[in-house]
């Protein structure tokens, strides 16, 4: 009988403990984890070579890979693009048939291949030896024909596959996104990327959103209720009511916030009174006096750190001059996805 058949049958008639499969999971991270750790010790004036190369450049990074190595290329382009390095992915195989094409005078050329010997790697060496540009090599094999061809090595080597069978590619793939990472965020410090330049890149989403969206912009739909401080019950009543936002601010003759009342607010005065006094109260007897306020003029995503922080669901909005322009309500912020 087969030998492969043979090993199938005993498989099948082997019983699984499923309970197993978690230990299996936390073994497979931690030898990671040592790959990784121990990719760190290997680091050296190569990795400073290689940021330097970029940040020099006026061009983009070109990265090239093939089989698994290509996938990582392609996340590795897209971690940079999103962090202010311009990159684009070039397969290794379509390089040979016109994609080298892609390549300017001031781009930067990445390199990865965990063995640095494949047969596609090796075609494409000499070509790009050729060319003015930088290559940088990410391989485990420091000596390999890929290395020796680059002006610089970043040494992603691991010493086995976490894959029972050492071979299908799992710690080394992963030293390369690491590899990856850790460049991007050598190359955002170096460029002083910060939160603003992020959203510049990331627009849409709930990731853009809390990066860009400002208050005014959230408030802009809404209606504005607003009461003077000696305003009936009946007054202030009708414009919570009216405006759908569960609330109304007490402004003076200014327009400046003195207090604010809620539809909670009126059901615990009523609590508290007779009836023969209801229709003798006012604004300013119900009102909240110094309301949390947020200016206009803020990050949304701030408006819901003061929400939270204070566990309530309206803040009155103001201007740069401290007058009153509107009020954000967390569902607001939850149908924006900030929240």
């Amino acid at each position: 009988m087969d030998i492969y058949l043979k090993k199938q049958i005993k498989m099948k008639n082997k019983s699984i403990n499923f309970a197993n499969f978690v230990q299996v999971a936390h073994d497979v991270m931690i030898k990671e984890a040592r790959q990784v750790e121990n990719m760190a010790s290997l680091l050296d004036e190569n990795f400073q070579k290689a940021v330097e190369y970029i940040l020099k450049s006026k061009g983009r990074v070109v990265i090239t890979g093939i089989g698994k190595s290509a996938l990582v290329a392609q996340k590795i382009v897209a971690t940079l693009n999103s962090t202010g390095t311009p990159s684009v992915f070039m397969h290794t195989a379509d390089a040979m048939h016109g994609d080298l094409g892609m390549i300017c005078p001031d781009d930067v050329i990445i390199m990865i291949s965990k063995s640095g010997n494949t047969p596609e790697i090796k075609s494409l060496v000499p070509i790009l030896r050729a060319m003015p540009n930088p290559v940088i090599a990410m391989t485990g094999n420091k000596d390999s024909y890929m290395a020796r061809g680059a002006d610089c090595v970043l040494n992603v080597y691991v010493d086995r596959e976490v894959c029972p069978n050492n071979l299908a590619p799992t710690s080394s793939t992963t030293t390369q996104m690491v590899m990856g990472d850790a460049l991007a965020v050598a190359l955002e410090l170096a460029r002083d990327f910060g939160t603003e330049d992020f959203a510049r890149y990331h627009p849409g989403g709930a990731l853009g959103k809390r990066l860009y969206m400002r208050v005014s912009d959230v408030i802009a739909q809404n209606e504005r209720p607003q009461v003077v401080a000696d305003a009936p019950l009946k007054a202030v009543i009708s414009q919570i009511s009216s405006k759908r936002l569960g609330v109304t601010a007490v402004v003076d003759e200014n327009g400046d916030v003195c207090g604010v009342i809620t539809d909670g607010d009126i059901r615990r005065t009523l609590e508290k009174i007779g009836e023969e006094d209801i229709f003798a109260l006012k604004a300013s007897d119900i009102m909240t006096r110094s309301p949390k306020t947020v200016k206009a003029s803020v990050l949304a995503f701030d408006a819901v750190e003061i929400l939270q922080k204070y566990d309530i669901n309206n803040l009155l909005v103001t201007g740069d001059d401290g007058r009153y322009v509107g009020v954000i309500h967390v569902h607001d912020l939850i149908k924006e996805g900030i929240v």
